[in-house]
């Protein structure tokens, strides 16, 4: 039984992974056996966080590029595969909030969401899924989120990009199935990561969601890493278009 969750021999890049959620699901995957690829724009946390791993025992590159930016994603993972060989595993983590009443949400920031969440989605899969084609097999993962079900008020945008980012999963499978690829989502609820710093540190919003989620509590980044190695691994090869949703029960409870 543990061969079918093994990532050994398996090269997994994962995008926005210099910190929080993505961090977390690159340290799990390389404790499942997997050779590690962090993204990002800052090279710095890059550096930081690749040595961390390194110490950890880890194999790890970085590759650093802005997954909004079509052409620099396309030449970033051509050249990485034509260095060093196959992208295995995708994760699209790179993600970003803003939060504001909708009747005031300004324009740029709409925008930035929709590159950010959506289009990078796009971008990078495309680039690696191109790939995985002609090798038969892949995984992609793309993180998606609670509100791919939800909303809550001041993040109408947000919850549209991660709405999309679902329904892109469900065409990824569609589209790609036939060539040996797996592409599913992972939705987490309410977790307690730097891009929720300031919820996390509301004592109202933490009283809040405690009694709306029926496991009574934020959830911590480790609990996301056993869905994204299953979803990685064997043990999802005929697991395709679905949407799993890590979140203490928040979706399934009113």
């Amino acid at each position: 039984m543990p061969r079918l969750f093994s990532l050994d021999g398996r090269r997994a890049l994962i995008t926005g992974s210099s910190q929080g959620i993505g961090f977390a699901l690159a340290k799990g995957l390389a404790d499942a056996g997997a050779e590690i690829v962090l993204n990002g724009r800052d090279t710095a946390k890059l550096a930081t966080a690749a040595q961390e791993l390194t110490a950890h025992g880890a194999t790890v590159y970085t590759l650093a590029f802005d997954a909004t930016d079509h052409d620099a994603v396309r030449n970033a993972v051509d050249d990485f595969e034509a260095q060093n060989g196959s992208i295995d595993i995708l994760i699209n983590n790179a993600g970003m909030q803003h939060r504001t009443e909708l009747e005031n949400f300004p324009a740029d920031a709409f925008e930035r969401l929709l590159q950010t969440n959506v289009a990078s989605v796009f971008h990078v899969g495309q680039a690696v899924a191109r790939h995985m084609i002609g090798r038969g097999a892949g995984k992609i993962i793309n993180i998606a989120s609670v509100q791919s079900a939800l909303a809550r008020p001041g993040i109408a945008p947000y919850t549209a990009t991660k709405g999309a980012v679902a329904n892109l999963t469900k065409g990824m499978a569609t589209d790609w199935a036939k060539h040996g690829l797996q592409c599913n989502a992972i939705a987490p609820g309410y977790f307690d990561t730097p891009l929720n710093a300031a919820l996390v540190a509301d004592p109202e919003f933490s009283a809040w969601l405690e009694k709306r989620t029926p496991a009574g509590r934020w959830g911590q980044v480790d609990e996301l890493v056993g869905a994204a190695v299953f979803l990685s691994s064997a043990a999802s090869s005929f697991v395709n278009g679905h949407t799993l949703y890590v979140d203490g029960g928040i979706t399934a409870s009113l």
